[in-house]
């Protein structure tokens, strides 16, 4: 018996899709006999005299189902083809495709004045509803899910015409000399907003936060490692007492495997162990509110439940036109510069950047919980990565779980994602596959599942070609975190990339503030880019199902277990340099080459997946990569030195300059980040 066709039917009917094959289904050749999960496709006119030609002139189709989605194989009996056999393969996979065509679903338009939302959603996310009623506050977090994803499609399918929230003020006599500035920065965003705006203060800066939540809550919760958490204390913001407080839980080690069950053996993948990356869990809502308190002592203030409205810019200030949601009171605030901290649904990062704001997405559900066996689930490890199935419904879904304080356990679902109008990805959706398919993941019941808070959100990727190809600036304006969409398209988010730049970032911003250099042009130097990260985007692109094309469901699993297989084989420091991206030129050639060695076809996979224009784009990244390494190699046996101690002339001579230069000293060793 041979296995000759595998394909995905992208549809959770998977008993429909039976049916249609033992009733709907006509072949041009054979005689159809039904299996419990199929058909059989005899060939042979007369089955009582010829048995031999029975096994060899006969087709067993079968389907089943995984991740609610339906997956169909078609195995020969025998050694010989049946006759017709690529005719009939190839009617089989048009039929069911115009059958079972891939489809987006579209979100349904909803009225809360008249239900609520459990009400609203319940007949389109039956399982979503009715485990997010077992949470504390469920109704509240299902109406942020809901507004999250009708506000990310709103802005997917209108990216040429952005609404505008930033504005250049006119100058006239009254702006140019006018009352100086409430305050020196504002954060719009209080959740990343906090780290970076507590740093600032403690430098002496008058901060204020604005958040549209109330201040300390989180829809996603954290997770890095020990060495990245000694920026905080090198900074001042934390003691060593208080770094350990923040810190719910350290596991031994974090587990990276994928799928394999459908591949060939030279494709299988040992587990790659990485217990030194992401695995020290944060307890999110003590460190948010450790990060205000420091905020506050430093005389900066928290203005929560307001939300952003428009920014007026002129030559000598920023001024921000707020609401106070509780009470639809609106207010106005007044500095020298604007941080624009609020993620993927950021207006201002849509005005920005337009169409090409992010060129990729994770929509990324979870939730903590607590109630899974130990027997099941040892909390005193992790998965960083791990996929329990092949492409389900356009998606390669991938599972993150870490332990949490306590008994909790913190789980994500997610996938890597094109960002396309016809299909921007769906939160729903994702949740009533989380809920469905959990128990595939790692056995369990959730009834008897303890759901303290659901964890949810856009986490946006951008295909840098080099270092100024995204604006992350404006005039008396700068972008940190997802907004600004620099960090890792593999594993990080814009936490792990503002916490490992964070030294950076202040440092930069430091000096601007001190010298006024608060123009776009000098703005656009404090960025957290690496060029090491930005040519990694072909892997994620290599991870993410092209809107409208279908593929081997066995494909990205084959190209992550291809690539993460060559991290396990190689030394723990190799793999633990890649992932927390300090990936060096020499490291980076060397693992590709292997890649492409153990599997010449991955070259003409990724450009099946990326396209001749994003492979053209990937060797201007990979060109700019080149470049900074060259850099490197000629400058940084000297160049750090020299800036350190042409630091006092050259600063107060020529502070645009000496910006400039230590941006560029940033950039240049991607293990010193």
């Amino acid at each position: 018996m041979q296995e000759i066709l595998y394909i995905e039917v992208p549809t959770a009917d998977t008993v429909g899709v039976r049916i249609w094959l033992q009733q709907k289904w006509k072949p041009d050749l054979g005689q159809i006999i039904n299996t419990p999960d199929g058909i059989r496709l005899q060939f042979s006119q007369d089955t009582s005299k010829h048995p031999q030609e029975i096994s060899e002139s006969e087709l067993s189709i079968f389907v089943w189902s995984v991740q609610r989605t339906t997956y169909l194989k078609v195995f020969r009996w025998g050694s010989k083809r049946v006759p017709s056999e690529e005719r009939i393969l190839q009617q089989l996979v048009t039929n069911i495709r115009n059958r079972f065509p891939q489809q987006y679903p579209e979100l349904p338009e909803i009225d809360l004045s008249k239900q609520s939302i459990f009400e609203a959603l319940d007949p389109y996310y039956p399982k979503t509803v009715h485990f997010f009623q077992k949470m504390p506050q469920g109704e509240y977090d299902l109406k942020r899910v809901y507004w999250w994803e009708k506000r990310w499609r709103e802005s997917v399918r209108h990216p040429q015409q952005p609404k505008q929230v930033v504005f250049k003020a006119q100058e006239n006599v009254e702006t140019q000399h006018g009352a100086s500035p409430d305050y020196d920065l504002i954060y719009i965003g209080g959740a990343l907003g906090v780290i970076h705006a507590a740093v600032m203060a403690k430098l002496g800066y008058r901060v204020l936060l604005v958040e549209r939540l109330p201040f300390g809550r989180m829809n996603r919760e954290w997770n890095i490692s020990r060495s990245e958490l000694q920026s905080l204390l090198d900074l001042g913001l934390l003691t060593p007492d208080e770094c350990e407080s923040i810190i719910a839980r350290e596991y031994v080690d974090g587990f990276n495997k994928f799928f394999d069950g459908n591949l060939p053996p030279h494709l299988k993948a040992e587990i790659l162990h990485t217990p030194t990356v992401l695995n020290v869990a944060l307890a999110s809502d003590r460190w948010l509110s450790l990060c205000g308190e420091k905020l506050r002592q430093a005389g900066g203030e928290i203005w929560d439940e307001t939300e952003f409205i428009r920014a007026d810019i002129d030559s000598e200030k920023v001024t921000v036109q707020l609401v106070h949601l509780p009470t639809g009171e609106p207010k106005q605030a007044s500095g020298r510069l604007l941080i624009d901290a609020m993620g993927t649904a950021s207006p201002i990062a849509w005005q920005l950047n337009g169409k090409r704001t992010f060129d990729s997405v994770c929509p990324t559900v979870g939730a903590v919980l607590e109630g899974i066996e130990p027997q099941v689930w040892d909390s005193n490890y992790g998965d960083v990565l791990n996929s329990h199935g092949d492409i389900s419904r356009g998606r390669q879904l991938i599972w993150e779980l870490f332990p949490a304080q306590g008994k909790e356990l913190t789980i994500y679902l997610f996938h890597y994602h094109q960002v396309h109008p016809d299909n921007p990805g769906s939160l729903l959706e994702m949740y009533e596959d989380f809920f469905t398919i959990l128990p595939e993941y790692r056995r369990c019941d959730l009834e008897k599942l303890t759901w303290k808070k659901p964890t949810f959100g856009y986490i946006p990727g951008h295909f840098s070609v080099g270092s100024r190809d995204r604006a992350v600036a404006f005039d008396r304006l700068l972008a940190i975190g997802d907004a600004a969409s620099l960090q890792s398209p593999l594993i990080f988010t814009g936490f792990g990339s503002l916490v490992r730049n964070l030294d950076r970032l202040t440092t930069l911003l430091d000096i601007a503030l001190k010298h006024n250099l608060l123009n776009a042009e000098n703005l656009n130097q404090i960025r957290a880019y690496q060029s090491n990260v930005a040519v990694t985007w072909l892997f994620s692109k290599g991870m993410m199902v092209p809107t409208g094309m279908t593929l081997p469901p066995q494909r990205i699993n084959a190209m992550l277990n291809n690539f993460f297989g060559l991290l396990a084989d190689a030394p723990p420091d190799v793999a633990e340099t890649f992932i927390k991206d300090r990936t060096s030129w020499s490291m980076f050639n060397q693992l590709a080459l292997k890649a492409a060695w153990k599997n010449p076809a991955l070259l003409l996979w990724i450009w099946e997946m990326a396209g001749s224009r994003d492979m053209v784009r990937w060797l201007g990244s990979y060109w700019d990569f080149t470049l900074d390494a060259l850099k490197n190699w000629l400058l940084s046996g000297w160049f750090p030195k020299w800036l350190q101690h042409s630091q006092p002339w050259l600063e107060k001579n020529y502070p645009a300059l000496w910006l400039r230069l230590l941006s560029l000293r940033y950039s240049l060793n991607p293990k010193s980040i």
